[in-house]
């Protein structure tokens, strides 16, 4: 026993104060008062149980050393107790305890812990209650001891001592209420255990554990030297082994009741019959069981007289005792209830006794009000589940009731045809009575005979058919299934590709374009053959992509018809057109796998739309196109719903028909101007100019002040090719002038928009200072060009598909997401207009530098990323500071203009002598 510190973790050193005694034994006679023996339990839980475990032919039961280690709280095993090293550990501190009472072994119990569970048994049936009582005392004492103790004065060690002894006395004292101790197995439990022979095993092989090879080995050789050295030093080392194997024995001396049994005893000699002599066997106890259990089995029989007496007075006897085993289950769940809930309310007396200050224990008794009054809703809860189980029950006893009375429908109709049957049985009788001629009988018997065997062959026929089709429908789906991941990842593969191609065409075409610009604008300034690549380039046509795989939906028109090339009216763009086309097909291609599959999942999933921090990061990602409608109509809904009124829009086109509005006219010239580029608007067969004429009619008639501006075209078409409905377009339009942005923002000053264009140059001067100043340096004035991106919110602007995604959250966000995108176009393109040095290449390259930006997730980025931080506050303040130095502005402006009006009606108009004015020459004619 040399090893015993090495290999046992826990020792009496290292113990807590107060925990190092194990709770009293009572004897088995003694359950119903509880009292408290003599006879205290050993300091260490150890001793050997079998475990179940092992894999194929080596599964099953193998004896173990269990020793419990009181620091970590883990229950450590190994194969005998002389190992050095344990072969692994059981987590006690969120472990479980199960006692097998149906398994087909006795003593048969179960750790379970969160990541696996533990069979064990042990030798009897008082060992496996002793053990779980045991281990469950131990978690409670990890769970429930205090932390250690800092270093403190003696005197204050001396009064915290007793103070946390009787702490602990007092929650075993609380425990034994509920849980009466197991008296102590003597010989089987505690370091005496160990002294006794390893209980013999079916086989050498199956003890051993091969999942623990490398600690069987290690235990091995250290046991083959602890041998070798007790040989070398044979004439000392046993007087002290045995004087240290009789400490053990005299310290568990008190627990052996069999006299019989030496106390000095070597581990070597004691008979194997030792251990169990100590211990009532599982075959002594059960007469003792079923004279205690069956009082009145005796007298039962003794008066009974005939063997059906017998029998019904042992169904008496079992049916007694199955109620009062019911009742006694009854009893334990209550019982382990009311400990559960003795352990909460010590835990907050507990908390509640180690607050400090008044503040915390406030904050305990606040925490218990609320648990009281979560308590009560349940208790609520579970009075109006109760209620609703009652009228349940009577609903069912309705049914039963109506089931009954089927049933005694069918039995009468059953009786009927009882009788039937009894009739026909009879005929039959008779007629087989009369005489039949013999050949015929046997010539019916043969051939359905025949034909009964013919069906059997059939059936089997058919068995072996349904067998080998499934078998074929298994192989097939595993097939197509191997074939679809195949299929998924050539995709994925060939959309790589694709991209990768794309690339590499558009850095072969803009090599050609800057070639091109080197060597002259005119086609006859530079070589032929750089001529001949510049025409092939140009020779592109958006089909060709529908000989490959359709992996990518770019074509010459996108899912809301505009042209996936741009139409720059430069003849020299041509070849930009074509980069960007090339772009943009690359960064659809790579962001397909990566980023719109799992957006498209994200919104799959969200079935029901609310106001929140995730639906806001997916707006800003970008709708797919199959969500955008019922998007959009709900994010419309929240905007207009004070103004929503059913029939409105077919009552502002009634009233559009019957009087012609003023604007009518100007509404009519911009329907051709509305976005020459989108097929929608440019086939002669579409209906998409008529409904936007209706939308764009009915709102003059919504909005008087407003009537009709240029710009409101562009909103409508919008709305239009998204919800693809009129009323929907129109309460779309309602939404975006009257709710989001500013009022008089289409009024006939346009007020709000020239406000907007001062807060943009100071958010530039801001954000993008080495940009601002270049562009002031050369007198470039941005509004010119940024004027129209907020009067049509980019309609005119972008690429669909960035435009789209912007709309995406300037429906939710408001006119903030506007600022935050202008900001990310220059911010984007900043490099390139730092390079530019005139203000006329400025102003040039300003024309069209948007529809050159190909990467949406890039500028969404810079945004909603680079641009903060950004305030709503200071975007308000800069618009009231901007509007009133614009209204004043304007009325100095109208104060001019009347001191001019005064000072051209005072002097009158003077006409020279000789001319004739316009009405006196009307007159003369």
């Amino acid at each position: 026993m040399e090893d015993t510190p090495e290999r046992t973790p826990s020792s009496e050193s290292i113990q807590p104060p107060g925990l190092a005694r194990e709770p009293e034994v009572t004897s088995p006679g003694d359950s119903e008062g509880c009292a408290r023996p003599l006879d205290p339990a050993p300091k260490k839980l150890c001793g050997y149980l079998s475990k179940f475990g092992g894999k194929g032919p080596i599964k099953g039961w193998k004896c173990r050393w269990f020793f419990y280690d009181e620091r970590k709280c883990h229950l450590y095993y190994s194969r005998t107790a002389q190992d050095a090293n344990p072969l692994d550990s059981i987590d006690l501190s969120s472990a479980t305890f199960d006692c097998k009472a149906d398994a087909e072994e006795e003593g048969t119990f179960e750790i379970k812990t969160p990541s696996r569970v533990i069979t064990l048994k042990a030798a009897t049936r008082q060992v496996m209650l002793y053990w779980l009582q045991q281990l469950q005392m131990k978690r409670w004492e990890f769970h429930n001891s205090p932390p250690a103790l800092p270093a403190t004065p003696a005197a204050a060690l001396t009064e915290n001592g007793p103070t946390l002894h009787l702490k602990l006395e007092q929650e075993e004292a609380e425990l034994e209420e509920f849980l009466c101790p197991v008296k102590t197995p003597p010989g089987l439990v505690g370091t005496a255990a160990a002294l006794q022979p390893v209980p013999a095993m079916p086989s050498a092989l199956q003890n051993i554990s091969l999942k623990h090879l490398g600690t069987e080995i290690q235990n091995t050789m250290y046991n083959i030297r602890g041998n070798k050295q007790a040989q070398a030093t044979a004439h000392g080392p046993p007087v002290e082994e045995s004087s240290q194997s009789a400490e053990p024995q005299r310290g568990e001396q008190p627990l052996i009741s069999d006299p019989s049994i030496p106390a000095e005893k070597e581990p070597e000699d004691p008979p194997k019959s030792a251990p169990r002599s100590c211990v009532p066997s599982g075959p002594m106890q059960k007469p003792k069981r079923q004279s205690n259990t069956f009082p009145f089995f005796s007298d039962g029989l003794a008066r009974s007289r005939t063997a059906q007496e017998k029998v019904v007075a042992l169904e008496q006897q079992v049916l007694m005792l199955t109620k009062e085993l019911k009742s006694q289950k009854e009893l334990v769940i209550i019982l382990h209830k009311a400990l559960e809930a003795a352990q909460q309310e010590k835990r907050a007396s507990s908390a509640y006794l180690a607050a400090t200050e008044d503040r915390d224990r406030l904050e305990l008794v606040r925490h218990k009000v609320r648990q009281i009054a979560e308590l009560n809703q349940r208790v609520e809860a579970l009075e109006q589940d109760r209620e609703r189980l009652v009228h349940e029950a009577g609903l069912r006893e309705q049914q039963v009731q109506a089931l009954q009375q089927h049933v005694q429908l069918l039995m009468d109709k059953n009786q009927a045809k009882q009788q039937v049957i009894c009739k026909l049985s009879q005929k039959l009788t008779e007629d087989l009575a009369q005489p039949q001629p013999a050949d015929a009988t046997n010539g019916d018997f043969l051939s359905q005979q025949e034909r009964l065997e013919h069906l059997k062959d059939d059936m089997e026929a058919y068995r072996t058919q349904n067998r080998f089709l499934n078998s074929e429908i298994h192989q097939v789906t595993k097939i197509w299934r191997k074939v679809a991941e195949k299929e998924k990842a050539l995709l994925t593969k060939c959309a790589y590709l694709q991209a990768r191609n794309c690339q590499v065409e558009s850095k072969y075409l803009a090599g050609l374009r800057r070639l091109q610009e080197a060597a002259g604008a005119e086609p006859g300034d530079f070589p032929e053959l750089l001529q001949q690549l510049v025409q092939e380039a140009l020779q592109w046509e958006a089909g060709e992509a529908s000989d490959s795989v359709g992996l990518s939906p770019v074509s010459e028109y996108d899912d809301y018809g505009f042209l996936t090339v741009p139409d720059y009216e430069v003849e020299d763009l041509k070849l930009l057109a074509k980069i960007q086309a090339l772009e943009v097909r690359s960064h659809h291609l790579l962001a397909l796998e990566a980023v719109e599959r799992p957006l498209r999942d994200r919104w799959a999933t969200l079935t029901e739309l609310m106001p929140s921090a995730e639906l806001k990061q997916l707006l800003r990602a970008g709708v797919p196109r199959e969500h955008r409608p019922r998007v959009w109509r709900w994010l419309v809904h929240r905007r207009v719903q004070h103004l929503h009124s059913s029939g409105c829009y077919q009552e502002l086109l009634a009233r559009g028909r019957a009087c012609e509005h003023p604007a009518a006219r100007q509404i009519e010239l911009d329907l051709n101007r509305t976005f020459p580029t989108n097929k929608h608007f440019t086939c002669p067969t579409s209906s998409f100019p008529d409904k936007l004429r209706r939308v764009l009619l009915a709102f003059s008639w919504q909005n008087p002040t407003i009537g009709y501006c240029q710009g409101l075209n562009r909103l409508a078409a919008i709305a239009l090719l998204v919800l693809e409905d009129e009323e929907s377009a129109f309460w779309c339009l309602v939404a975006i002038v009257e709710t989001i942005l500013p009022a008089e923002y289409y009024s006939k000053t346009l007020t709000a928009s020239q406000v907007d264009q001062r807060v943009l140059q100071d958010l530039l001067s801001e954000k993008l200072p080495r940009l601002t100043a270049h562009l002031g340096q050369r007198h470039v004035d941005l509004s010119l060009i940024t004027f129209n991106w907020f009067l049509v919110i980019f309609a005119d602007s972008l690429i669909s598909d960035i435009l789209l995604r912007v709309w995406d959250a300037f429906l939710y966000e408001g006119t903030k997401v506007v600022f935050r995108y202008a900001l990310a176009i220059f911010k984007y393109n900043e490099e390139a207009i730092l390079r530019l040095q005139d203000s006329l290449e400025i102003y040039q390259y300003l024309r069209f530098f948007t529809k050159t930006i190909c990467d949406s997730r890039k500028l969404t980025s810079i945004a909603f990323n680079d641009m903060n931080p950004f305030p709503m506050k200071q975007l308000r303040q800069l618009r009231a500071a901007h509007r009133e130095r614009l209204e004043a502005e304007l009325r100095e402006l109208e104060l001019l203009k009347a001191e001019y009006l005064e000072r051209r009606a005072s002097r009158g108009r003077a006409v020279p002598e000789g001319c004739v004015s316009e009405d006196e020459g009307e007159g003369d004619s």
